[in-house]
């Protein structure tokens, strides 16, 4: 190594900074993939702190920033992000989108993969399976409040389906605590003791948009900007994509 590549090496060093990054459920496994490279590239390294996007847990990102806890990237629903634009918790000019995130369902390791390539072969599944597990976060909202009266079902379900607080429903499921779990494909996917059973057919679907922003309050701003263009650049999509997320167009 040359004393100038030397002298510019230990230059990025004395100036790279430790980012501390909240991110929720959805967009983890692609950020987690990610991260080394864009560490490798700038030398910022990335401290992480794993929390959903909305709900009344402690653990919950908008609970943090409440508390006065500080981050310099937030990573998360797009319309909960959108929530603390509004309450001036995160930079309105510092909003990129990353993502979209779809519905799926798992079962327990050896059980048979149940059909729900339609919504009549979903309607079945649901009404015949003894318990049914959905997260706390965008997804299982949804399910809540959507998707089981779009069914038409929400009588014949709601008392065995079961709202999984902040831990991730497919780690429930390889339990046998529950016999099927829906929450966004990319957080079934990385789970082991499971059999992934598909996506939720597209007419009873949602689609969940993540999203990333700076706080207000964040201690590096700049190297924060710089961590939010790797992740929604395109050269980050194919690995976004293999996470069982739907790439954006930018």
């Amino acid at each position: 190594m040359t004393l100038l590549a030397a002298g510019a090496c230990a230059s990025v060093a004395a100036h790279a900074a430790d980012l501390r990054v909240m991110t929720s459920g959805g967009f983890t496994a692609a950020y987690q993939a990610l991260g080394p490279d864009f560490t490798k590239q700038t030398g910022n390294t990335l401290d992480t702190i794993l929390g959903p996007s909305m709900g009344k847990s402690p653990q919950a990102i908008p609970n943090r920033l409440a508390r006065g806890e500080s981050a310099d990237v937030v990573i998360m629903v797009g319309y909960a992000l959108d929530g603390l634009i509004k309450d001036g918790k995160v930079r309105p000019d510092s909003r990129v989108e990353l993502a979209d995130s779809r519905i799926g369902m798992v079962v327990r390791a050896g059980e048979p993969k149940p059909d729900i390539g339609s919504d009549d072969a979903l309607r079945q599944t649901l009404l015949h399976a003894k318990s049914i597990a959905y997260s706390d976060s965008a997804s299982g909202v949804y399910i809540k409040n959507e998707m089981f009266k779009k069914l038409g079902i929400e009588e014949q379900v709601a008392p065995k389906a079961t709202m999984v607080p902040r831990i991730p429903v497919a780690g429930v499921v390889a339990k046998g605590e529950y016999e099927i779990g829906f929450q966004q494909v990319a957080e079934l996917l990385p789970v082991p003791g499971v059999t992934f059973a598909g996506k939720v057919p597209e007419d009873v679907q949602s689609v969940t948009r993540y999203a990333a922003g700076i706080p207000v309050n964040a201690p590096h701003p700049r190297e924060a900007r710089a961590l939010l263009q790797f992740l929604a650049s395109p050269q980050a999509q194919a690995t976004v994509e293999k996470t069982g997320l739907d790439p954006i167009a930018h």
